[in-house]
């Protein structure tokens, strides 16, 4: 007789560098892969992509200026270095960002965290230029296509079915994490389920 394993199953996780909520998300979903037979696929999405054309308020539109250039850097890691390379470069920026404090430095935020990851200085040229955008709309527009545009990030999707968060703070860990990610999966994979939501009390609690 011969043991039978199971594939984990695969969540996919869409987010911005500069998005403190998906930040959060982010460290509640390594949580789970610890606690549950999961694995994450990274990708990127875009708050800048996302508010093209919307009237913001001057500081959110200046935000989402600033916001353009991590996104496209970790995009080009992507491109030039491959998928492995998105979790380690995100987690470098992210520190740095949000629990670091530091999302009004970002040219060398990005310059430390290419260093820490071991990927090429260069990449850092990638912050202002428009050249990957297309693979970076790409990216985004598969998160959306999940989802609806009347969303941010992150987006996560299991086996086709996506949605919007968790909005969560702080991050649980253990199994708390284990089963927010049950009750998240529950509700999704419930047809006709759209929304369930409070106004939030407290803003991210990095720990």
């Amino acid at each position: 007789m011969t043991e039978t394993t199971t594939a984990p199953a695969t969540a996919d996780f869409w987010f911005d560098p500069m998005c403190p909520w998906a930040w959060m998300t982010s460290r509640w979903m390594s949580e789970v892969e610890q606690v549950r037979d999961v694995r994450v696929r990274w990708h990127v999405m875009s708050l800048s992509v996302l508010n093209e054309g919307r009237d913001l308020p001057e500081d959110y539109a200046a935000l989402m200026e600033r916001a353009w250039g991590p996104v496209r850097v970790v995009n080009a890691a992507r491109e030039h270095h491959g998928e492995e390379v998105l979790k380690p470069l995100y987690d470098a920026l992210g520190n740095r960002i949000h629990p670091g404090g530091r999302g009004d430095d970002l040219a060398a935020v990005i310059d430390e965290a290419l260093a820490e990851v071991g990927l090429p200085a260069e990449l850092a040229r990638f912050a202002a230029s428009d050249e990957l955008d297309e693979s970076l709309r790409v990216s985004h527009q598969e998160a959306l296509e999940l989802v609806g545009d009347e969303v941010g990030t992150p987006v996560v999707a299991v086996d086709g079915v996506g949605f919007f968060g968790p909005v969560v703070t702080p991050a649980p860990k253990g199994e708390a994490a284990g089963r927010l990610w049950d009750g998240a999966l529950l509700v999704s994979s419930t047809p006709g389920f759209y929304e369930m939501k409070r106004t939030r009390t407290a803003g991210p609690i990095f720990d």
